[in-house]
């Protein structure tokens, strides 16, 4: 089988799952993830022969997408915020919404009262680690703790820091039932939001492969998070201290009204969809 052959395959195979555009766009990622070929090379040499080794992965990773299993968890990693992440099925792939988030935080960091090389920052959910060591990267001087509830999701975050040789302070902890220590100039989480009623409109692409510990709150209260959050911002957020949240853009208002009352500022946000998505908040 030549390289365009097995795209050709691989188009023809996956037709009821993807587009012709994102057929391209994995076909192109997993031959030079497998082959070595980047995609000027892969039109260069589009008539050579795959090697019968190379062909048999290319061919169970078609399998494997015909699951629904996601293309990063295949791949083994993921682009995000230009910095390369392991991922695994312990761990939610990294969403815009999130770059967004990060985006705007570095920004606001930036424009703030606080003094920037003395940063003390806590995240709370961390996964995968990817917010965490975006804003060390940014903020190298900042001294970050995060926490997590998944052993498994901190070993990936670990893993993540160490590739990346960013330092971070990981915490093994049910956030819920656990109590701060010491204060913070910023709270930054994307915790599990969407409610256990909203489960049924969750793609299987979604649930049958990701943590539902990192996707649904773990009670009926779908804003359990967002409330302990709120407590633990009035006793250890500093004064002038910020606080991003990403939210679930059915309950926007709901989530903005647990921080108007301890904040100078609390604001909703939206993303480039046009959803609630983000709370902001100064102390």
């Amino acid at each position: 089988m030549t390289i365009s052959e097995f795209k050709k395959y691989l188009k023809t195979e996956l037709s009821e799952l993807y587009t012709d555009s994102e057929s391209s766009f994995l076909s192109s990622i997993f031959i030079e993830k497998i082959v070595g070929f980047d995609s000027f090379h892969q039109r260069r040499f589009s008539d050579q022969e795959l090697l019968i080794e190379d062909e048999k992965k290319l061919l169970n990773i078609i399998f494997e997408l015909k699951t629904n299993k996601p293309y990063q968890h295949i791949l083994g990693e993921t682009e995000f915020y230009g910095m390369t992440f392991f991922v695994n099925k312990n761990v939610l792939i990294p969403r815009p919404e999130t770059e967004e988030l990060l985006e705007f935080a570095i920004k606001k960091i930036h424009n703030s009262a606080l003094i920037i090389d003395r940063l003390k920052i806590l995240d709370i959910g961390t996964g995968s680690g990817i917010i965490p060591l975006v804003l060390k990267k940014h903020f190298p001087q900042a001294e970050i703790t995060s926490i997590d509830f998944s052993e498994k999701a901190l070993e990936t975050a670990k893993k993540n820091a160490e590739f990346h040789q960013l330092e971070v302070n990981f915490i093994h902890a049910d956030y819920l039932n656990f109590d701060l220590k010491k204060n913070f100039d910023i709270i930054i989480s994307n915790p599990p939001y969407i409610g256990i009623d909203e489960e049924q409109e969750i793609e299987h692409s979604v649930k049958g492969f990701e943590p539902a510990m990192a996707l649904f709150s773990p009670t009926p209260d779908a804003l359990i998070f967002y409330r302990k959050i709120a407590e633990d911002s009035k006793k250890y957020l500093n004064e002038n201290g910020l606080l991003f949240l990403e939210i679930n853009q059915k309950l926007g208002p709901e989530t903005l009204e647990l921080y108007i009352n301890d904040f100078s500022e609390a604001l909703l946000i939206k993303d480039l969809s046009e959803n609630d998505r983000f709370v902001f908040g100064v102390k």
